[in-house]
């Protein structure tokens, strides 16, 4: 695979950059995801497309018309091509909500480590190592960001990394923080605090707009299945007393 993708310089093309920023947020960072992902999408289009037109012409599992012969080899080419990047598209989202939902508790503890005496380097260090159990996406993220500061040239260049890898509103919001309290010298265990309580807030808000959709959803399902039920059982008998009373005349 390695030299398949070498040969044809995918990794310096611009899809490789964006491979790499859809793995980072996948959470895949093997050193050999980038050519796996590279050769994925170059060779499921032709494995698809073998396979539907095999289909199409000897096996016939599916039937196709001989008009539409074509139709299956396109929608497998294209299923193929797009296949990786929906996988790891689904993966990222799937990640960022798992760091949404353990952001709040992650600020508790920076919180604690912050009024402890703590710098922000060994703040992220603590709460990296005690969120490793209960949120690992969440202590992944905490522990690269307090390695990038200590070796990168700008501690900027840290805190941009880590909201391209995590694409998420509420690492941002705690990044935007972070960076004004070094700026302008606040107390970040206050500006933390208050942050951990919106997050709190906004995730309460959230599941309360769920629980208020729920009656409107729950209404087809409740419409095709329970109500024709619920119809025979009532409607049942008086219809079989009536056919029975016609049958009778």
């Amino acid at each position: 695979m390695r030299e398949a993708v070498t040969r044809l310089n995918l990794l310096r093309s611009r899809h490789a950059a964006e491979a790499r920023l859809m793995l980072a947020r996948a959470g895949i960072r093997s050193q050999d995801a980038m050519v796996k992902f590279l050769f994925a999408q170059i060779s499921l289009p032709f494995v698809f497309g073998t396979l539907a037109l095999l289909n199409t012409h000897v096996l016939h599992l599916i039937p196709v018309p001989p008009q539409f012969g074509f139709v299956p080899a396109v929608a497998g080419v294209l299923l193929g091509f797009y296949a990786p990047k929906i996988y790891l598209r689904n993966a990222g989202d799937k990640r960022a909500k798992q760091l949404q939902l353990g952001l709040p508790d992650g600020l508790d503890l920076m919180v604690i480590c912050a009024e402890a005496g703590l710098s922000l380097d060994a703040t992220l260090v603590r709460v990296s190592r005690e969120l490793g159990n209960t949120w690992p996406e969440l202590a992944e993220e905490l522990a690269m960001t307090a390695a990038e500061l200590t070796f990168l040239p700008e501690r900027r260049m840290a805190f941009e990394n880590l909201n391209a890898r995590t694409d998420s509103d509420g690492i941002r919001g705690v990044v935007n923080t972070l960076q004004q309290t070094a700026k302008f010298g606040t107390p970040l265990a206050q500006s933390l605090r208050v942050l951990a309580t919106e997050m709190r807030a906004a995730r309460m808000t959230r599941a309360e707009e769920k629980a208020a959709r729920l009656p409107a959803l729950l209404t087809i399902p409740m419409m095709i299945f329970i109500l024709p039920t619920l119809f025979i059982v009532l409607l049942g008998p008086a219809a079989i007393n009536v056919m029975d009373t016609f049958s009778r005349h």
